[in-house]
């Protein structure tokens, strides 16, 4: 559901970002895409070419936007040099291995993505993108959502990477939770 006149508006979430990577990081957040991309530096994109990383999320989808946060915040300095950190993307109506393949590598954001969600007080869910896939996917999805709530709770035992950790604070701070990382437990009841 779009963020506007939810109380989750998507354009706070790109000033936090701003704050809190624009000169460290040289990242900007920005809504408003037909499609979630991240762009580097000098690369052309929407508008062209750009002096800093861009990282685009869909429309005006607060989802969206944390999710492409957690990519980011996975995504080592040598994949933030590469267009939407060189990972290839199947549209919906992936073949078994491509869906498997999708899963594989969605786990570990999913994860992050409930950690940024439940800083803000969003409702979280899990995505396999995949709504071809009809009777096969929704059955994929109890393993996934099982996958996604291990990892969640890996990561508090473990640790969030820094710049998850510097932007769940922020996230926290900004929409009033002020929530304590390690502190969260995760379940897959929790999942609707």
């Amino acid at each position: 559901m779009p963020a506007s006149g939810t109380g989750f508006d998507c354009r706070l979430l790109e000033q936090v970002f701003q704050r809190c990577f624009a000169d460290s990081e040289n990242t900007r957040l920005l809504g408003g895409a037909a499609e979630p991309e991240y762009v580097p530096a000098g690369e052309p994109g929407p508008g062209g070419p750009c002096a800093y990383h861009r990282l685009y999320f869909r429309e005006d989808y607060f989802a969206s936007a944390l999710h492409e946060c957690a990519h980011w915040c996975i995504a080592g300095p040598g994949r933030r040099q590469l267009r939407d950190f060189g990972y290839w993307y199947a549209p919906d109506g992936r073949s078994v291995e491509q869906q498997a393949a999708f899963q594989q590598v969605e786990v570990a954001p999913q994860a992050l993505e409930w950690y940024f969600a439940r800083a803000c007080g969003y409702p979280f869910r899990v995505s396999l993108d995949n709504l071809a896939g009809g009777e096969a996917a929704r059955r994929e999805e109890a393993a996934f959502r099982i996958a996604v709530t291990a990892e969640a709770n890996r990561r508090r035992g473990d640790g969030l990477p820094p710049r998850a950790a510097q932007w769940f604070r922020a996230l926290s701070e900004t929409f009033g939770t002020h929530l304590c990382a390690p502190s969260l437990v995760f379940s897959v009841d929790d999942l609707g």
